[in-house]
């Protein structure tokens, strides 16, 4: 082989693999943007749906213990996201979806509607299925878990069972005196059937009990104690 067919041969075997580095370069490159652009729309939809969970259930009345285990991991998205992709659209309404987070009162959420309610469930189930994802990661106590999860549960519970309180005053105010009695013994029902203490009922019934009796007096009970306390809870 003549030494110029040689130095072509050797020539040739650069390109290509010149040409082989390039190509994987950009199907690297590409892997990489694809693997990004994954990422990104994986935390956007997480970062969304955690600081709509603290808006929505510190509107409810959250404890504040829950609502900082939420926003430290919103936070810990967030940090992602800025150093994904700082300058991007994304960061811009992440951060004003944290600043509507941030404002949101406390306690003064109104959750009157059948739409307000399943938003806000929706919101709790997210909240417990993210405190056992931090159970199993070890960011959080298996019994401190349980007590947040109680705490929810209860939540949930009073968050309906105010729906339904807000539903009875509409319709007094528009003379539905049947449709509201209705929506407060609703109200006392779910009460009554939480698996909670009953310390903890007892207050709300305290409300409910007695708007029940100024629509439905209370019958003259001839049937003794036993036939009494059934025409209290049958109320």
């Amino acid at each position: 082989m003549s030494q110029d067919n040689l130095i072509y041969i050797v020539i040739i075997a650069l390109i290509g693999a010149i040409a082989l580095g390039i190509n994987h370069f950009i199907s690297q490159k590409e892997h990489n943007t694809s693997v990004k652009s994954s990422r990104l729309i994986w935390l956007r939809t997480q970062a969304f749906y955690t600081l709509d969970a603290i808006a929505m259930l510190k509107a409810a009345g959250c404890k504040p213990d829950i609502l900082d285990k939420l926003n430290q991991h919103a936070m810990i998205l967030i940090e992602e996201i800025s150093t994904l992709a700082p300058d991007s659209d994304l960061m811009t309404q992440v951060n004003n979806q944290k600043e509507t987070a941030d404002r949101t009162v406390p306690g003064q959420g109104a959750f009157s509607s059948d739409k307000d309610l399943k938003r806000f469930q929706i919101y709790i189930n997210f909240t417990e299925k993210l405190l056992s994802q931090m159970v199993k990661k070890n960011k959080l106590s298996p019994l401190l878990a349980k007590n947040y999860g109680e705490e929810l549960y209860w939540l949930n519970i009073s968050v309906v069972a105010e729906a339904h309180i807000h539903q009875a005053h509409s319709f007094l105010n528009s003379d539905e005196k049947l449709t509201a009695l209705s929506h407060l013994k609703h109200a006392k029902a779910v009460i009554v059937r939480a698996m909670v203490s009953q310390q903890k009922k007892q207050p709300v019934l305290d409300r409910i009990q007695p708007q029940i009796d100024d629509i439905q007096p209370r019958k003259v009970s001839h049937g003794g104690a036993l036939s009494e306390s059934l025409d209290n809870f049958l109320k």
